[in-house]
């Protein structure tokens, strides 16, 4: 069977410009299919209504719904008008564990939901962030989230999930992710070079803390000549974690251990290190 896989794309995180080609890199599978419904920029309830709309009318096996800040009442409100129209969804988002009253809520109900907790806040000032600025701090946050392994931990709970649909589970019966992307977590069997993986965990650590330098640039800090500086330093250091994440990569490619797992037409996902080789 060819599984339907929906991704409502609500606002923009680094984790939902990737979150679809994750899982079919070549666009070669044949076991599956892909249809992304985006809000665009903004998460106004006419613009939120249209994706769910969309959605519903092309009917996915499930569908993944990513925004940030996923406790917010757009995204929350897409997630539940979904399920009501019997669509299992997992919520990809930023770090909300430390709004606890509504984490443990996301965490008591049906909705599958994946943390990436380093998905981090851009510094949103106008002074300071321009479409090149912008562009700039998500393709070093993307290179973040690869290369510290958060994106393969995420494409393998998703990929699960297209599993189960596989083997016939659908609707409730199937067991949705649950996870928060720690820097333990993301790094979790991704290097042989033990100064490779510190680098990772290091990167890793510092963009999860660029959202709490953002915040304070955006919303508790009101004169401009302060804000602007602490929210430049912010994405210094999600720069800083950028080259922290090359430096790990160029280390295991300097000893062939790079780990690559490709998926293969089937969905079947197979791996290997060495760089002229095939992958089993």
């Amino acid at each position: 069977m060819v599984v339907k896989v929906g991704i409502a794309k609500l606002g923009n995180i680094a984790s939902g410009v990737m979150a679809e080609l994750l899982l079919d890199e070549r666009a070669d599978r044949e076991d599956m299919i892909t249809f992304m419904a985006t809000s665009g920029t903004k998460l106004q309830p006419e613009d939120i209504d249209r994706v769910v709309n969309n959605m519903k009318a092309w009917g996915p096996d499930f569908c993944i719904v990513v925004s940030p800040n996923g406790i917010l009442p757009g995204p929350t409100g897409a997630r539940e008008a979904l399920a009501a129209a019997g669509i299992p969804c997992v919520v990809i988002t930023d770090d909300i564990t430390t709004k606890k009253e509504q984490f443990e809520a996301l965490k008591a109900s049906n909705f599958g939901y994946i943390i990436m907790k380093a998905d981090a806040m851009i510094g949103a000032r106008r002074e300071f962030l321009d479409p090149i600025e912008m562009a700039d701090y998500n393709g070093n946050l993307v290179k973040v989230l690869s290369v510290t392994g958060a994106f393969r931990k995420m494409q393998f709970e998703l990929d699960k999930v297209i599993d189960q649909v596989k083997a016939g589970k659908k609707g409730a019966d199937l067991a949705l992710p649950k996870v928060v992307m720690t820097s333990d977590k993301a790094v979790d069997g991704e290097f042989s070079n033990p100064y490779a993986l510190a680098k990772a965990r290091a990167a890793y650590e510092i963009a999860q803390s660029v959202a709490g330098v953002n915040v304070k640039g955006c919303f508790m800090t009101k004169e401009w000549e302060k804000y602007i500086p602490i929210v430049s330093s912010a994405h210094e250091m999600m720069r800083q974690a950028m080259l922290l994440c090359e430096e790990a990569r160029e280390i295991e490619k300097s000893t062939d251990a790079v780990i690559r797992k490709p998926h293969k037409k089937t969905g079947e996902i197979v791996a290997k290190t060495a760089l002229i080789s095939k992958p089993e």
